[in-house]
């Protein structure tokens, strides 16, 4: 069934049955309690749509409505039931007459409407007579809730300068009330605070500027909204926001110099680059609207140059070139600050610029010398004889009193010996002859110190070119191995030759060859110049023989083109091979030198044998020798390398069987050739005596240790490599000296140690040791 066809059936319904819906008697004069009959029809049922006030306060229930059927015949026999949506509990029905009761106080915020479902009843059948049909009571609004700004506090920002009207933000309040019913959800915004600048529109909360405003005078404004509901009538709900509004920057102010007048002051000095002095222009604006750069207008733009530092916006006068106090003592510049970023729109407001003058002073200082010329360059002929003069630089005091400056060569003391110069005047000689051939240019360093004050000095470079002479004959580039074959017949090219010359030509080498004066008359050989720096050697006879002569020597006269010419004689030696189809090189060289000492090729071959022969016996005597030369002792290299056997044990003598076993230290086959040996008993008195009155630092230890470093040094059999003794001295308190027996060879039968008995108690039982073996013995 559709909407219309609905609507239709419902009219008709109307029309059937009597609209049969009780209000309350007071419902008229309490606009809480009133309702609205929009009319709702289901078969035999009949009611409007109820309506109960919010935030209602109730001590008793309170009458809603009244549903009754119009098969009501008021006799009892119908019985009415309420449920759905608090029925039973917020909303009761007498079930007599159908009169519905709320029994609590409601929000409509919590809850804006309830569907219940109505039923009347046969008390005697208990069954229905009406179809069970649903109504809706809605709880109407009352103004119970202030409006809220939920997005603030509030900050908006505008460019500086916005014309009239200029939307900055809007605000936004809202209300918790029914916006559907009555005025209660309807706001109303205003200005509380923030006038003359600033308005916003009552109905949607956009707050718009008000007169074009300036950020460099303010540039942030606090502005309160209110917003009132009720469409701002007595009783409405208001509240309030606060929204700071912040002024951006836009470039409407031009930049400003602070002086109208530098004075900056410059040494002469002062090399390139060097900072004069600094500028600044004030603006206003801010970031990049604040961003300048500088200029230097006018003709000393080419000494000074003015850069920005662009992280404090300051102009600074840089040396763009050296200054002269002798020639130019002041300078006046004009410096002229831009906007680097303009807003079209404030040009009419004037430009975005601004100018000043700079005066800068240039200070006198004591100078170095200068030299005419940053770099020289000198020429000398080659082989000039020693005190040639090579050329002269000119250096000058640029100070007003013209100190005289002394000159004088600097580094590399090999140019020192090939030049000189004049301390005076700077001219600069040569002190020995020059070659090209072996450096074609020399280069030095010359510097000029002034004569009273040597610190002050300058230097400069000299490039001394060595010009060429021919003082070099042209010769062969190489040596030419030139054969010639028995069967040779006359006009036979055999042999190609050039030339090299070390002189330096302008023009080209070229050359002339010839053969010499003497070889004119030879009747085997000629030379033909083929014009291009070449010539061929062509024989002018048929046949050769090997037996008669294996070398012919060519003279050859080489001439060049210098000035003057030089000439030079080059032998070319030819070979007479054995030759049938082609030379073989090394065969025709050694045949011709087996030739030429008269030996015949199988001569040569048994002599190559012999030379063999001899060559192995010789490698085998040699490895026998070195076989022999082998030494026992080196078995034990390795042995004596890596062990170190170290004993401190003083004992108790030989009859201590405890003590450590010196026998370890002795080796069975020593390599050393004896030296005749001190003897003992004379040098342990000698010690003994010295030892009282000495210490390890005396001559006589020095001495002794010389003595065994002779030894060490200058014995034979010493391994071949380095060795450390070590030799210990026991004091002055020790009576005996050391009785060490280390290297020692000789038994205790070949010593006498009768003299220990005169040594006093502490060497009784060592003198006892001794003497009873002494006499067993």
């Amino acid at each position: 069934m559709n909407c219309s066809t609905l609507l239709s059936l419902m009219l008709m319904l109307i029309q059937l049955w009597p609209f049969s819906l009780s209000m309350g008697n007071h419902s008229a004069q309490n606009t809480d309690q009133s309702f609205t009959a929009v009319g709702r029809v289901k078969r035999g049922w009949v009611w409007e749509p109820l309506f109960v006030t919010e935030e209602q306060t109730l001590t008793v229930p309170v009458y809603v409505g009244q549903l009754k059927s119009d098969l009501d015949k008021q006799n009892g026999n119908l019985k009415y039931i309420l449920t759905g949506e608090g029925a039973g509990s917020i909303f009761i029905i007498d079930e007599n007459n159908g009169k519905i009761y709320v029994t609590q106080k409601l929000d409509r915020e919590e809850k804006p409407y309830y569907t219940l479902r109505a039923q009347a009843i046969n008390r005697s059948t208990q069954l229905p007579v009406e179809p069970e049909s649903e109504f809706i009571i809605k709880v109407r609004d009352v103004n119970d809730h202030e409006p809220q700004f939920l997005d603030g506090p509030y900050e908006a920002t505008v460019p500086e300068m916005s014309p009239e009207g200029t939307s900055v933000t809007q605000v936004t309040a809202v209300d918790g009330d029914d916006p559907s019913y009555g005025n209660n959800a309807r706001l109303l915004y205003s200005l509380v605070q923030g006038q003359p600048y600033f308005s916003v529109e009552p109905k949607t909360g956009v707050i718009r500027m008000a007169p074009q405003m300036d950020r460099e005078t303010k540039d942030q404004y606090l502005v309160i909204i209110q917003a009132k509901d009720m469409v701002g009538q007595a009783g409405a709900f208001s509240t309030t926001a606060t929204v700071t509004i912040n002024l951006s920057d836009i470039n409407d102010n031009p930049p400003k110099f602070q002086q109208r007048l530098y004075y900056m002051n410059v040494s002469e000095e002062a090399p390139v680059g060097t900072t004069v002095g600094k500028v600044f222009a004030e603006d206003s604006d801010i970031g990049e609207n604040a961003a300048m750069n500088y200029f230097i207008e006018g003709d000393n733009s080419d000494v000074f140059d003015i850069i920005t530092n662009n992280e404090t916006q300051e102009g600074i006068i840089l040396l763009k070139k050296r200054v002269d106090y002798e020639s130019k003592r002041r300078y006046s510049i004009l410096a002229k600050v831009v906007n680097r970023y303009i807003d079209d729109r404030f040009l009419k407001e004037g430009p975005f610029e601004d100018k000043t003058t700079v005066k800068i002073n240039v200070q006198n200082a004591d100078e170095p010398p200068v030299f005419t010329l940053e770099n020289y360059v000198m020429e000398i002929p080659e082989g000039a004889v020693s005190g040639s003069l090579v050329g002269a630089v000119t250096a000058r005091d640029p100070d007003n009193d013209d100190c005289p400056v002394r000159y004088s060569i600097v580094h590399r003391m090999q140019l020192k010996r090939l030049f000189s110069i004049n301390e005076h005047n700077g001219t600069i000689i040569t002190t020995k002859p020059l070659d090209r051939e072996i450096a074609s240019w020399h280069n030095i360093t010359v510097k000029a110190t002034e004569t009273r004050n040597p610190e002050k000095n300058s230097e400069a470079n000299v490039y001394i070119q060595v010009l060429d002479v021919n003082d070099h004959a042209p010769e062969f580039p190489k040596y030419y191995e030139t054969f010639v074959c028995e069967n040779a017949v006359s006009g036979q090219l055999i042999q190609t030759i050039t030339a090299v010359d070390q002189d330096d030509s302008a023009e080209g080498h070229h050359f002339y060859f010839s053969l010499a004066q003497e070889a004119t008359n030879n009747s085997y050989f000629t030379v033909k110049d083929n014009q291009d720096n070449t010539a061929g050697i062509f024989t002018t006879k048929s046949g050769f023989k090997r037996r008669e002569q294996v070398f012919f020597y060519l003279p050859i006269l080489i001439q060049d083109n210098g000035t003057p010419p030089l000439t030079s004689t080059n032998t070319l030696t030819i070979i007479v091979c054995d030759c049938d189809t082609k030379v073989n090189t090394f065969y025709c060289r050694y045949g011709a030198f087996m030739y030429s000492m008269g030996l015949s090729t199988e001569a040569l071959v048994a002599v190559l044998a012999c030379i063999l022969i001899l060559l192995v016996f010789f490698l085998a005597i040699v490895a026998i020798r070195q076989q022999r030369k082998k030494s026992p002792f080196l078995e034990k290299i390795e042995e004596f390398r890596e062990n170190i056997v170290r004993y401190d044990d003083e004992g108790g003598g030989e009859e201590d069987t405890e003590a450590f076993d010196i026998s370890a230290l002795r080796t069975r086959t020593v390599m050393r050739t004896h030296k005749p040996r001190k003897k003992v008993t004379t040098e342990i008195h000698s010690l003994y005596r010295q030892s009282l009155q000495v210490g390890p630092d005396s001559a006589v230890f020095r001495q002794f240790i010389s003595e065994k470093l002779e030894e060490a040094n200058t014995d034979p059999s010493a391994p071949p490599y380095d060795s450390l003794q070590t030799y210990a001295f026991e004091g002055t308190g020790s009576l005996a000296g050391s009785l060490s027996s280390l290297g020692s060879n000789m038994s205790d039968a070949d010593q006498s140690y009768d003299y220990l008995t005169d040594w006093g108690p502490h060497f009784k039982q060592l003198a006892g040791m001794y003497t009873s073996h002494r006499s067993v013995d």
